[in-house]
């Protein structure tokens, strides 16, 4: 797809070449020859500049075009991905909220995966299979007790580490966040949650 647009691209680049040129000596003979003809010269090169002047704003209006159309599809995209991770984070929620767990409930994790296939990042993608990997294996009996909410809170916690990065980790960048301490807060406050909730099962 990428070689043929740019092959496109060449073409259309050539094309312009050509006809710049072409349209020039033209233009240029025609001056030549009206040379003992009044206002001839000067209708000539009227027409030239006319004629420069519609291809210079056609091509200019071409490109800015085309930088709206990408900028449109990018803010399009990062939408699409917004709506998807919010979604996951709060079915997640949903599931891990729960006293008991189902098999229908990792089951419903497991699917989303392929939601997720659609906008994710490949490390979003990776660091979710490992997700649901780590909640089947810890999850056994079906509920969750104070180990396997530490475990599984931690592994949501980077989860969310790279749903950021794929988010906003280039703003982070523009404005000089360091990525260890960010990470270093996101997986602080999973401990602290998992302190609240190992507190509030224990009473």
């Amino acid at each position: 797809m990428k070689l043929s647009h740019t092959i496109y691209k060449i073409v259309l680049l050539l094309l312009t070449a050509i006809i710049i040129i072409g349209g020039y000596l033209l233009l240029r003979y025609e001056y030549k020859i009206t040379d003992e003809m009044p206002f001839a010269q000067e209708v000539v090169l009227i027409v030239m500049g006319t004629l420069m002047t519609v291809l210079i704003t056609a091509l200019l209006l071409n490109k800015q075009t085309e930088v709206e159309l990408k900028k449109e599809q990018s803010v399009r995209y990062m939408e699409l991905k917004s709506q998807l991770y919010l979604s996951i984070i709060d079915d997640i929620e949903k599931v891990l909220g729960k006293a008991e767990l189902s098999q229908m409930d990792l089951l419903h994790l497991e699917f989303f995966s392929h939601r997720l296939a659609i906008a994710a990042s490949p490390s979003v993608l990776e660091e979710y299979g490992r997700f649901v990997s780590e909640i089947s294996s810890t999850v056994s009996d079906m509920t969750l007790n104070s180990i396997e909410s530490d475990i599984i809170s931690r592994a949501l916690a980077r989860l969310t580490i790279h749903i950021r990065e794929d988010l906003i980790g280039q703003n982070d960048r523009e404005n000089h966040i360091d990525p260890d301490q960010l990470n270093s807060r996101i997986l602080s406050n999973a401990n602290q949650a998992i302190v609240k909730f190992n507190y509030t099962t224990s009473q």
